[in-house]
């Protein structure tokens, strides 16, 4: 039901699209013609792309020509491709309301960054995967050109591609070209997951109409059903009336990736409910924000904060995404008839599922109508939440001493950068400073993910004018990554072996 629902919302959006296109076109005297290479970076200067990671290979480099000459956006040369994948993930995650972008050569290359596509997959990162691919009269003939599998099979790296990315477009002739960049393009930032477009090398200079350019692409999910949304509303009202008031707001990974966080504190100030966030949904909302109230992992929750969650009479959960590592192993202790989940693309009222019915647009008017509770909403005390540095006995260096001491550290607007396993799990209690980005991949959780990332990281916190990136690793971790791109980067690097 839910992928019969996006598929049709989906192909809505592009025929929305495509009819504001024809408008122009027939209104328009302008006749511009590009290079269907001039037009990709087009757009992604439109979506306010400044680098590209990769590495260059024979079936690219007719279009790195342009990227090099292109006044705004960087070429970020990589040591490898699966780094390059990584970094291009690590930008997205931070500089929110753009992509990232990763460029690879045919074959060996995309497979090589195919591990960092798949973990942008998995945590709903919108990165744009441009693969330069053999010519179109080669791509037909099917010659055994090196970079293949000497089968004739030139399919089989794109179908290895459909299984990890949210959309694919192969662009076999130039009279598609800017249709499919545009539907790939508008998929990537809607649903927040990556996207595979082949460009062969004869089509690079081929040359397109620019007037698509003149229609932006669309960045908000489709409108709810009204009717159906109204009567979501009615209902979530009715719960909170029932609930007393006692409600708690728990904010997780896809409030983020969903591009949430000005909604989530809207929600925050007009209502003053109490606050909490999951491992993936850290630094969604200010931490110190005097409503909020710490991290939510299930069992493994500190005491004072797992009583306040597990015994509120009513959650509202926005953006939840119930991994293990994100929910303590399963071990949520909230029953699914004290619950209201908000998703990107539906909306759970206890144990009613309303397909279609997307936080976007539900949620503003939702915080209109709850904003009458304000006044007692506010009363309700919620402890400051803070971590407290031990004194101890010796002068061995403990963890339970290391992260809160190290959250001493912090800045405002830092980004912080930790890797799955002790970093992970050692900084998730420690308070972050208002305005500081937490990024991690808890979800897929690939070893010597946080280091590569880390370039894309601080090239896109750069770009925001954000503080220092603070990267936290193991020394296993470093092994398995190469540094050389890293010249730009703060690096704080515990040994964590």
């Amino acid at each position: 039901m839910d992928t019969a629902v996006k598929q049709l919302q989906a192909e809505v959006g592009r025929l929305q699209h495509e009819l504001q296109t024809l408008k122009v076109h027939y209104h328009s005297e302008d006749d511009e013609l590009i290079t269907i290479s001039d037009y990709i970076l087009r757009r992604l200067e439109q979506l306010n792309v400044t680098s590209i990671f990769g590495v260059p290979g024979d079936f690219n480099m007719p279009f790195l020509d342009f990227v090099e000459d292109h006044p705004t956006i960087d070429w970020i040369g990589n040591c490898n491709e699966l780094n390059a994948a990584y970094a291009a993930d690590g930008y997205a995650r931070v500089k929110e309301h753009s992509i990232g972008v990763v460029v690879t050569t045919f074959g060996v290359g995309e497979l090589s960054a195919i591990n960092g596509i798949a973990g942008a997959f998995s945590e709903m990162v919108p990165v744009l995967h441009i693969v330069g691919v053999p010519s179109t009269t080669q791509l037909k003939n099917k010659p055994m050109l090196h970079h293949t599998l000497g089968n004739g099979r030139f399919d089989v790296y794109t179908k290895a591609a459909e299984q990890i990315t949210i959309a694919q477009a192969t662009i076999m002739a130039k009279s598609q070209a800017a249709a499919e960049i545009d539907r790939i393009l508008t998929e990537c930032i809607v649903h927040a997951r990556p996207v595979y477009l082949t460009l062969p090398m004869d089509l690079t200079t081929e040359k397109i109409s620019a007037k698509r350019l003149k229609v932006e692409l669309s960045r908000v999910p489709p409108p709810n059903d009204q009717d159906v949304e109204s009567y979501v509303l009615d209902e979530i009202m009715e719960l909170v009336d029932d609930a007393k008031q006692d409600v708690v707001v728990l904010v997780d990974a896809c409030a983020i990736r969903h591009d949430m966080r000005q909604e989530v504190n809207d929600l925050l100030v007009k209502t003053q409910f109490p606050i909490y966030a999951t491992p993936m949904g850290k630094t969604a909302v200010s931490e110190e924000h005097e409503r909020y109230g710490g991290i939510y992992i299930g069992s493994i929750t500190l005491p004072s904060i797992k009583e306040k969650i597990e015994k509120a009479n009513l959650i509202l959960s926005i953006g939840s995404l119930k991994s293990d590592f994100n929910t303590g192993m399963f071990t949520y202790h909230i029953p699914a008839t004290h619950t209201i989940e908000l998703h990107s693309d539906y909306t759970l009222v206890r144990h009613a599922r309303f397909p279609g019915i997307g936080m976007k647009w539900l949620l503003p008017k939702l915080t209109e109508r709850l904003s009458k509770y304000k006044e007692g909403a506010s009363r309700i005390v919620v402890p400051r939440y803070k971590l407290d540095v031990p004194k101890e006995s010796d002068d061995n260096i403990s963890h339970a001493y290391f992260w809160p001491r190290v959250g001493k550290f912090f800045r405002k607007q830092d980004v912080i950068v930790s890797e799955t396993g002790t970093s992970n799990f050692g900084i998730l209690d420690v308070p972050m400073p208002d305005g500081s980005i937490f990024v991690s991949q808890i979800l897929y959780g690939s070893i010597g993910w946080a280091t590569a990332s880390t370039l894309g990281v601080a090239l896109a916190a750069r770009d925001k004018c954000l503080g220092r990136t603070i990267l936290f690793t193991g020394d296993g971790s470093m092994c398995v990554v190469h540094l050389s791109s890293l010249k730009l980067t703060q690096i704080f690097h515990v040994a964590g072996n």
